[in-house]
């Protein structure tokens, strides 16, 4: 009878360390494999090309309609006598959109006579900046007497596609039977802390370019600003 019992106790235990080495071994070679999957997703993203983010100069620019701040929406086909746009991405917090204000206000004053108005697009996320809000963009269209739509972006669909990045960056769109054709991507001057100290006014001169039907000898610059909060 003791003999048995030895035995059973014997091959249990036997049986309970087998089990335990399978365990282990089995482990080890799941976290082999996941360690492996991880490696080739990873060399596959290194291999794989850049993906083209927004527009490039030629591109057909998309329309939109977007709440401006006088609480209609505003879309790019109502303006029916443009012969083309200067789209800007800006908002109320950055100090490079509140340096140029005056400035945008300027050009809209001297080429939407010329078919060429202002449209501008807050593209933040007011949660991330509360003064980007749209009642933040009403008091500050009201307060600096914006002549031009100052429009919400609301749920940042819009800067996505253009491949917006900073406020401000603009983005001069010359109206055709094809489209609304991307002409200029950029910053609107050479110089955003001092608007008596610019030398190259990169927006005026596409404008004037376009407007004279002259090639255009600046199609893109850096755009200098904040990055657009999403």
């Amino acid at each position: 009878m003791k003999i048995t019992k030895f035995l059973t106790l014997f091959i249990t235990a036997g049986l309970l360390v087998l089990n335990v080495s399978c365990k282990s071994e089995n482990d080890k070679a799941e976290e082999t494999a996941e360690t492996t999957e991880a490696n080739e997703v990873a060399d596959n993203t290194e291999n794989k090309p850049a993906m083209k983010s927004g527009y490039s100069i030629g591109d057909v620019a998309t329309d939109f309609s977007l709440k401006n701040v006088d609480g209609n929406n505003v879309a790019l086909k109502d303006m029916a006598d443009a012969k083309g746009y200067i789209v800007i991405f800006t908002c109320n917090h950055c100090p490079y959109a509140v340096k140029y204000e005056d400035r945008i206000i300027a050009l809209n004053k001297k080429y939407k006579a010329k078919g060429y108005p202002v449209v501008a697009i807050n593209p933040n996320n007011p949660d991330k900046t509360p003064d980007d809000s749209f009642e933040k963009m009403q008091e500050r269209a009201e307060a600096k007497d914006f002549t031009f739509p100052y429009l919400f972006d609301d749920g940042q669909k819009i800067y996505p596609q253009y491949g917006a990045t900073k406020t401000p960056h603009v983005y001069v769109l010359e109206k055709t039977d094809k489209g609304n054709i991307v002409r200029y991507i950029g910053a609107i001057d050479d110089n955003y802390e001092d608007a008596a100290a610019v030398k190259v006014p990169y927006v005026q001169n596409v404008v004037d370019a376009l407007l004279r039907g002259e090639e255009i000898a600046v199609e893109e610059t850096k755009a200098i600003g904040c990055s657009i909060k999403a």
